[in-house]
């Protein structure tokens, strides 16, 4: 039978338990066009950030 050569540190064991209740993003509307987009992420319809346009459009 294996036996573990060192402890599992408790960050080491947390980390590994943390990561069954990963969950898909969650969106939010745009300002400008209303259109659901990532958080603190360019809109990719208007190409909008922070009220202010910063990327061309995908048309």
């Amino acid at each position: 039978m294996a036996v573990p050569k060192r402890k599992t540190s408790k960050a080491r064991r947390d980390r590994r338990r943390a990561n069954w209740k990963l969950e898909a993003p969650h969106y939010v509307s745009c300002p400008q066009c209303h259109e659901p987009k990532l958080p603190h992420h360019v809109c990719m319809e208007c190409g909008y950030y922070d009220g202010k346009p910063v990327a061309e459009a995908a048309e």
